[in-house]
């Protein structure tokens, strides 16, 4: 994974940059906002990391640059201002996520890794056993039949479906299918498994508890 890290703070952004590299995470840093546009041009990223305060151009203006080009690349906005309307101005300038300074280093880690996730190419269709997901339609089938799922009980079995016969755990769950400024508990991802395997029964999957790791979604065998 390749990010960009706009910050004209030098040892703030050295520091930044070795926290990432040693989570395997390449970072390019550049300290002002011009370069910063030039940078995202070459539309070769996969997460930027971008401060509000930049010498040159602020990074209000390097996102609207950079969305009126119709890039989608997934923005994380660092700032030290903490009031509501710059959140809002990022966030209707085309921003995915939001940072206020100072923040802890983990958390920026998980943020880049589920703006990284939620950007990648995906199939259109998901399919394990007797159960189908259209994902561009929002369809969903097991054994030939409908099936009615909620907006977050859909996102929760199309990831354990991007993830097969791999454990994932709730907060990574939560990481990958939550919108920005929305509220989701773990024990609120218990409640959304807990209605998917009911209406799973006739779908030839398992979404099986692995106790203090997560959920493992597999087909079931054959009978």
């Amino acid at each position: 994974m390749q990010v960009l890290l706009v910050e004209d703070d030098a040892v703030l952004a050295d520091g930044l940059s070795r926290v990432l590299a040693g989570h395997g995470i390449a970072t390019d840093v550049v300290g002002n906002g011009l370069d910063a546009d030039l940078r995202l041009q070459r539309n070769d990223v996969a997460v930027a990391v971008l401060d509000i305060g930049l010498p040159g151009i602020d990074g209000f203006e390097v996102l609207r640059r950079l969305r009126a080009r119709g890039s989608t690349v997934p923005v994380l906005l660092l700032t030290a201002r903490d009031a509501v309307e710059d959140r809002v101005r990022g966030l209707e300038n085309g921003a995915d996520d939001y940072l206020v300074k100072p923040f802890a280093t983990p958390e920026l880690v998980a943020r880049i890794r589920a703006l990284a996730r939620r950007n990648a190419p995906r199939p259109a269709v998901l399919a394990m056993g007797a159960l189908s997901l259209d994902t561009d339609a929002k369809r969903a089938h097991a054994a030939g039949r409908p099936l009615d799922l909620s907006v977050r009980e859909w996102a929760v079995l199309e990831y354990l479906l991007q993830h097969p016969q791999r454990v994932v755990s709730k907060q990574q769950i939560i990481d990958a299918i939550l919108p920005w400024g929305d509220d989701l508990t773990q024990n609120a991802v218990e409640v959304y498994v807990s209605r998917l395997r009911l209406k799973l029964q006739d779908a030839g999957v398992s979404i099986r508890t692995i106790r203090g790791f997560g959920y493992l979604i597999e087909p079931l065998p054959a009978p």
